[in-house]
């Protein structure tokens, strides 16, 4: 009998990714260091002017922290309830925050006591700002009102009250200081003119509005939303310019680098995707949890996230360092020489060599192939870990099994939970070119086998379903895609060039061998 061949798993390439400097240039960034805090981070804001601190929001305390500090530098902590939106000034020396009470407070970056107490929403102020001037502040506020607020004599100098919902985002014209724009949950953004009391413009984002951007030129505004990112042209009216759905679940915030003017933007999804001038992904962070506040630092060194689960991730960017040069080569050891002594040898011609025999170390599901287990071998093949990193080792068994014969057996007699991992397992590589020729293979068997017995299970039967139309789905786009071939042909034909094919004309026949013929 010839000796046992482990399952031979074949070697897919993979496309890889179009390397660009933008690219290059977010993914030169080092390990996130993740620093623990009270409670959910709501806002990160840095300081404008170096050293470029930070503030963090998270529960009843804003902590400052340094560009390179995983201690808090500074920390107030006058709150009674849950502190919102703290925001730096112009200049990095002022703070001010809303709170759950109705309040806002203003802080020293140099004390502790806050500075002044404005006094006159309702509800929470989740939203604070400094207008560009720096002696005026802008606040949103869960009781539908926006206000302006006097820094010198913390009195209210004006209130807009147009929104019908929640004010939860609100951006400053640097240009202009009496210009600020406020999202609203009514799926309003709204720009506010403090000279004329009212509002001047008025876009429809379409859901409830969590971050309003607004970007250097202040040509476009940049609107965050359920799943949607949208970028609003403010010179046409507030045209609507680009709409982008990158991610799968509710956009937070976003925040702009100062390379570039590249789009961040962080969501409930757990990811940062950063794009590019024409509003394409060019990288993507992962973290996690869930993201609730994003921002960046004005050079772009410091990356800082946060998250439901209380943690402040923070990246800092790489630096290039001098490479040390090598000035000599380190001799091995005599343990060495002796480990490697013989390995070399070569024999001579007379030798008898004698061949040591090479010992085999078979995988878990090679040894119950070998034992002829061939449900057992499918089922180490369908391991969370295989299936999830390796779908070619899973593939590789059922190639091997169905070279058997035995591909019916092994799939015969299973119980939900199993079937139900064959059918995801299905349903998430059935449409990889590289996996679907076996694993429809798979797909008819498993519809062969318990067609009857689907009925009894929701489960299944809800994953058949999802089987079935995503098969319908894969076949309509391979039949549409055929069909643009067949017109490409087609275009192709017409604009090649066609040869004049010359034919040698007949020579002339003599009269007298036509009559002959005849």
């Amino acid at each position: 009998m010839a000796s046992f061949k482990p399952t031979k798993i074949q070697i897919y390439p993979k496309l890889g990714e179009k390397v660009t400097e933008d690219t290059l240039y977010w993914k030169n960034y080092k390990p996130a260091v993740q620093i623990k805090e009270f409670g959910a981070v709501t806002k990160i804001d840095f300081s404008p002017l170096p050293p470029h601190n930070y503030a963090v929001t998270a529960s009843t305390r804003i902590h400052v922290y340094g560009p390179h500090s995983q201690e808090p530098i500074r920390s107030f902590t006058r709150f009674r309830d849950t502190a919102y939106g703290g925001s730096f000034r112009g200049d990095g020396k002022l703070l001010v925050a809303g709170s759950e009470e109705g309040l806002l407070r203003l802080f020293d970056i140099s004390g502790r006591v806050a500075l002044r107490q404005f006094t006159g929403h309702s509800k929470a102020v989740h939203t604070t700002s400094f207008l560009s001037d720096g002696f005026r502040v802008v606040s949103g506020s869960d009781d539908l009102s926006c206000r302006v607020w006097d820094v010198a004599s913390a009195v209210e100098l004006s209130s807009f009250t147009e929104h019908t919902d929640y004010i939860r985002a609100a951006a400053p014209s640097k240009l202009n200081p009496d210009l600020f724009f406020t999202g609203s949950y009514d799926h309003t953004v709204k720009v506010f003119d403090v000279r004329s009391g009212s509002s001047v413009m008025t876009m429809q984002h379409g859901h409830p509005v969590e971050c309003v951007l607004l970007y250097p030129s202040e040509a476009l505004l940049v609107s965050t939303g359920g799943r949607y990112v949208k970028i609003w042209d403010l010179l046409k009216g507030g045209e609507q310019l680009v709409s982008l759905k990158n991610h799968h679940k509710t956009v937070t915030c976003a925040c702009l680098s100062s390379t570039g003017n590249k789009l961040l933007t962080g969501s409930l999804d757990r990811h940062v995707k950063v794009y590019n001038s024409s509003y394409k992904v060019v990288h993507n962070f992962d973290c996690a949890a869930s993201i609730l506040s994003l921002a960046i630092a004005p050079d772009d060194e410091v990356v800082a996230v946060g998250m439901t689960n209380g943690v402040l991730s923070v990246r800092h960017r790489k630096h290039k360092e001098e490479k040390e040069t090598i000035t000599g080569r380190r001799r091995r050891g005599p343990a060495y020489r002796v480990f490697v002594k013989g390995k070399n040898f070569v024999p001579k011609q007379d030798d008898f060599l004698v061949s040591k025999p090479v010992k085999l170390h078979l995988q878990k599901y090679d040894k119950q192939l070998k034992s002829f287990e061939v449900s057992k071998a499918l089922d180490t093949a369908l391991q969370t870990w295989s299936r999830t990193h390796k779908p070619e080792v899973t593939v590789a068994v059922i190639m091997e099994l169905n070279r058997r014969g035995t591909l019916k057996n092994a799939l015969a007699g299973r119980n939900e939970e199993s079937l139900t991992k064959i059918l995801s397992f299905l349903l998430k590589h059935i449409t990889d070119p590289r996996f679907s020729r076996p694993l429809l293979t798979v797909g008819d068997l498993v519809l062969d086998l318990y067609q009857q017995v689907i009925p009894q299970s929701p489960v299944v039967e809800r994953l058949m379903q999802r089987l079935l139309d995503l098969l319908g789905r894969e076949a309509e786009l391979q039949q549409e895609l055929l069909q643009v071939l067949g017109i490409l042909d087609t275009l192709f034909a017409s604009l090649t060039l066609r040869k004049e094919v010359t034919t040698l004309a007949a020579p002339p026949v003599a009269q007298g061998s036509q009559l002959q013929a005849a």
